[in-house]
């Protein structure tokens, strides 16, 4: 057992303090993981051993920006009840002074091996990078090893984001990166013995692979096999908005393709955004010990909005989002909600076979943690909408969907609209101040963090349809985070 730093006496200390303000807060989340205190951004170093589930994510604790970053570190053995373990990672050495940033784990010889990203600046905030190893024997204290990959020719110091897997014999290290000619792209090293580590090169990018210019960096890729196929999620910086795609800031989206492990080589198709709503980022992936391929995202955005938030006046700000299973279906990677969520359902509301005729409107009553289960007995015809809390806004029309919200300043509203053939089927899992909408079973997703009035429940269905509809309160989640 390490003995406790004084930057993790300074944690415990906020988390402490701010306990009040996040426990009396309207918008604290009941089911997602969200800090305690400050910032949290991307989910780090997923990895299911021993029955465990552990999840890491960035972490600045000390205040509502994205400065000094730690790894915070969540545990759970069901992915419903989460403990707040202590911080992992914090940013205490000459390799990672100004951030312990984005990274993986794998186990190996029965110890866990967190790689990651160390950030570092000089007088003249000009940055260095490294990437990084520290090793666990219990999967809780972690024993910094220092840097085993330095920058490679041809590369600027962004270069980050280590995602580490097994291939064969040998490991492989796919990471984010800008090379010197501005472009994006995605790099592979490997390594006989996860210390000592040879770059390989460039796998995918601005200008590879049939691609035009595509962003002026990759973060967050993360390669994986899934139905015979090869994955490659990946979030480019850069991409302007073309039609309904890439209005947010930045992308998550992937590639569907071929990675040769011999050749070192990845062909793949167009690139398909992961989700269509406001607040999704830097997902990454796991294996768990029943073999399922699952998905946890950053619930964000480092947007101009981001310091609007109202959680801010608590002292925390965003979330992850709930796990979320993968397969393939018809060449489109679809994500469902975990199984476990089940577990959550309270009290049920069902309506069997309405029928909405033009301009008559249905009106209930949903939780604000709650799970609307929405299926069309017959395809919609004309227009769909849905209103959330008197905040947010979902619809269909003409095959295309459309969340709309209030922006988070309340001065106006927002909306991110996507084609789709047809509409068959909603989940909706809402969280006091946040929404995931899986459509069609999940082959399309839109995410987003939302700020209603705190007494308005109100859901209101308008259109010409047929429909049943099922209502659950979510609740029996445990968050842990004090």
């Amino acid at each position: 057992m390490f003995q406790k730093s004084a930057f993790q006496k300074h944690i415990d200390e906020k988390v402490e303090d701010n306990r009040r303000l996040v426990e009396a807060d309207p918008h604290r989340l009941d089911y997602h993981l969200m800090p305690p205190a400050g910032l949290l951004n991307d989910p780090n170093g997923l990895i299911h051993h021993q029955g465990i589930y552990h999840v890491f994510f960035q972490w600045n604790p000390f205040e509502t920006a994205h400065g000094k970053k730690a790894w915070g570190h969540y545990v759970s053995a069901d992915l419903i009840n989460w403990t707040l373990e202590p911080a992992a990672l914090i940013p205490d050495a000459w390799y990672d002074k100004n951030g312990c940033y984005s990274g993986s784990a794998v186990m190996h010889d029965g110890r866990m091996h967190l790689f990651y990203t160390g950030n570092v600046k000089d007088e003249g905030d000009r940055r260095s990078t490294y990437q990084c190893l520290a090793v666990s024997e219990d999967g809780v204290d972690f024993e910094k090893k220092g840097p085993v990959l330095h920058l490679p020719d041809g590369y600027t110091p962004h270069f980050r984001d280590p995602k580490v897997w097994k291939e064969g014999d040998r490991w492989l290290m796919i990471l984010g990166a800008q090379n010197m000619q501005g472009r994006g792209e995605a790099v592979l090293a490997s390594s006989n013995d996860l210390t000592d580590w040879e770059f390989i090169g460039p796998i995918a990018g601005s200008g590879m692979n049939g691609l035009p210019d595509f962003g002026y960096m990759w973060e967050c890729p993360d390669l994986f096999t899934l139905d015979s196929k090869d994955i490659l999620i990946v979030c480019p910086q850069g991409l302007e908005a073309e039609g309904d795609d890439y209005p947010n800031l930045f992308q998550a989206g992937y590639f569907v393709g071929d990675f040769d492990s011999v050749a070192n080589t990845y062909t793949h198709g167009d690139f398909v955004e992961l989700d269509r709503g406001f607040d999704f980022y830097a997902p990454q992936t796991f294996t768990d010990d029943d073999g399922r391929r699952i998905l946890i995202g950053w619930m964000g955005m480092t947007d101009d909005q981001e310091q609007d938030q109202p959680t801010i006046r608590n002292n925390w700000i965003h979330a992850l989002t709930i796990p979320r299973t993968l397969e393939m279906r018809d060449g489109v990677l679809v994500q469902q909600p975990v199984a476990e969520l089940r577990q959550l359902r309270g009290k049920r509301k069902h309506y069997s076979q309405l029928a909405l005729e033009k301009d008559v409107a249905f009106r209930e009553v949903a939780a604000p943690s709650s799970e609307i289960l929405l299926k069309f007995n017959r395809p919609v015809d004309g227009r769909f909408e849905m209103e959330i809390r008197n905040d947010l806004k979902i619809s269909y029309m003409d095959g295309r969907f459309t969340v709309q919200r209030k922006t988070f300043d309340g001065a106006s509203s927002e909306q991110r609209t996507f084609a789709l053939d047809t509409l068959s089927g909603l989940q909706i899992f809402l969280d006091r101040s946040s929404v995931e909408i899986f459509i069609n079973g999940g082959e399309a997703v839109a995410t987003s963090r939302y700020f209603p009035a705190e007494n308005d429940d109100t859901i209101e269905i308008r259109g010409h349809m047929y429909f049943d509809l099922s209502l659950w309160t979510l609740e029996g989640s445990a968050i842990n985070m004090f």
